[in-house]
This record gives structure tokens, sequence and C-alpha cells, in this order.
């Protein structure tokens, strides 16, 4: 499937409820993971709202209880039941448990959680960089501790990347910034372009399984907790400079938009180890400077996909 082949009234403006209206989810079982704020609680409203049961995958479940209920209190008759539970990203016990306790078929998982820019090096308590840690192995060893679930009926898998991946490949030699100084942004873009790469190498793993992976960039979202430990200082200067570009900004219920589209659209079905972005599978750059969204061509490649699942099972034991 190619940009040009998503529907015409799928778009940069589009909402997640637009993208789901229609579409009937009922006896699918999805998760979001960070659905307590953010496009996370705009995703699980629209997948529960077509139907779908939706797990409110968080770190703090009192506010995921406060989310379900809110959400539930606005849902049309019909809708999906909601539940809550406690998913921590950087704890591999509970990340171990979660998936544990995963009774029967999961038909839709959404890599939604993660971490952004803190402006200090920060560890996992396994001692990985934090955001490579959340972002990329925390999402890591629950989708691959789902699988046996998530190949019960043919699952999708959806891993939320950024724009971002374009301010670093993987750097294999250095994933936790033993050697190198530390910098937020690539230690974020390495990790956004490791969940590409993850949606890139589940594609081919899984495909036998009936499963689908893509990635995709969400837009820039200003109404998010994801920025809580960015210095905004240093955005501003990075921006004023030409560092960092960014696209106009998204409301939250477009940015969960592409979320839901590969969630849940008919009109990507089928469709596998793939980057969207505005609902529209997105086109590659070959380099960062001005660039305000497309993929870098490091984060489809099927060697580095590989690799880096290799790498990250070794990781986890």
């Amino acid at each position: 499937m190619s940009v040009s082949q998503t529907p015409g009234t799928f778009g940069v403006t589009t909402t997640a409820a637009e993208v789901v209206d229609g579409v009937d989810l009922h006896g699918r079982r999805a998760v979001v993971t960070g659905a307590s704020s953010g496009i996370g609680v705009e995703t699980a409203r629209a997948l529960a709202s077509a139907g779908a049961d939706v797990t409110l995958a968080v770190r703090d479940t009192a506010a995921g209880d406060r989310v379900a209920t809110r959400l539930a209190a606005g849902l049309p008759s019909g809708s999906g039941e909601l539940t809550v539970r406690r998913l921590d990203l950087a704890d591999r016990s509970s990340v171990a448990a979660f998936a544990a306790d995963w009774q029967g078929p999961l038909h839709i998982l959404v890599n939604n959680a993660g971490v952004m820019a803190p402006a200090e090096v920060t560890r996992t308590p396994d001692g990985h960089e934090q955001q490579f840690g959340v972002n990329h192995l925390g999402h890591f060893a629950l989708t691959t501790g789902l699988h046996r679930a998530l190949a019960a009926d043919g699952a999708r898998i959806v891993s939320v990347s950024s724009t971002g991946h374009l301010f670093s490949p993987v750097v294999f030699d250095d994933l936790d910034y033993r050697f190198r100084p530390y910098d937020p942004w690539t230690s974020y873009g390495q990790s956004k372009t490791a969940n590409i790469l993850f949606a890139v190498a589940a594609a081919e793993r899984w495909a036998d399984d009936g499963i689908t992976a893509n990635a995709l960039m969400p837009g820039n979202i200003a109404d998010t907790n994801l920025a809580r430990h960015m210095d905004m200082k240093q955005v501003e200067e990075f921006i004023a400079s030409g560092e960092l570009a960014l696209p106009p900004q998204k409301t939250v219920e477009q940015g969960a938009a592409t979320s839901v589209l590969l969630a849940a659209s008919p009109a990507v079905a089928g469709v596998s180890g793939r980057y969207f972005e505005d609902c529209a599978e997105a086109g590659p750059v070959t380099g960062r400077a001005g660039a305000v969204g497309g993929v870098a061509p490091y984060a489809l490649d099927r060697d580095n996909a590989g690799r880096l699942w290799r790498v990250s099972e070794a990781l986890l034991g």
C-alpha cells in the first residue's frame, strides 16, 4: 500500500473519531500503553467507541481509573469495556507480570507510552538509558511477552514513533551512553528509530502468525504529558538555530488519528512493516536539515531491524 492508496478523506486534520466512524470492533480486545494522558486517552476512546474492549496499561492506576471513568461516562451505548491495569515499562518484573497475567487473544496492541528528552541522563533499574529502556526495551519485552496472545487471531501492533527518529539512528556500539556524552535529543531519536525498527522486524518475523506491525509519527501535539521532562528553553534555541524543525501543531484528537488508523481501519488491512504520518505512509528523506516529516532509510533497514531484535533479546536475557 502506498500513500496514494490511503483514503483521501484521511489526512493532517483527521481525528481518531473520524477514522473509526463506521468501523465495528465488537469482539476485539485492545491494549493501549500510556493511556492515562495525551493521545493514549484519545486512542483508547476511539477504539472503545467502535466496540473494542480496551485495557489502559498505565504506571499510575489511580490516574488510569480517573480516565477510564471519564471516558466511560462519555461513550455511546454499545461501546466496549474499559479496564485499567498497571504497567511500568521501566520495570522488567512489571512488564513480565502484565504479559503473564493476560488471558485469551489480544487483537490490537498500541505501544504508545514514552519518555521524551530528559535533560540529564537517567537510567532504568537495569541500568539502561531511560529513553531506550522505556521507549524501546520496555515495549519490546511487553510485545514479545504477549506474542502468543497476539498470534491467536492475527493482531495489529502499532508502534508510536516520532519524526524525532531523524535525530539519530540506533548506535549499537553505545546504546546506553556509557562512552559518548549524553544528549537528550539523540537519545530520544535513537529510541524512536528503535520503535520503527521493531515494527519492521516484527512484521517479518511474525507474518506467518497473521500479525501486522507498523510505526507512526502522531504529529506535533502541544497538549500532552510527553514533554514534561523537556528543557523548553533548549527547544526554543534549537528551533531558532534550525537544529529542530516542527510540523504545524495538531490537537490531541488529531494526534491519535494515525495510531487508530493503523489499529483499526480496514484501509490498512494487511499492511505491515511501514511508517506512517498524517494517516498516510511517509516518504523517504535523505537528511534531517529542514525536514518536518518523512522517514530515514536507516529506520526501515531490515538488517538494522534484525540486529536490534537480536540485541534486545540478549539485553533482556
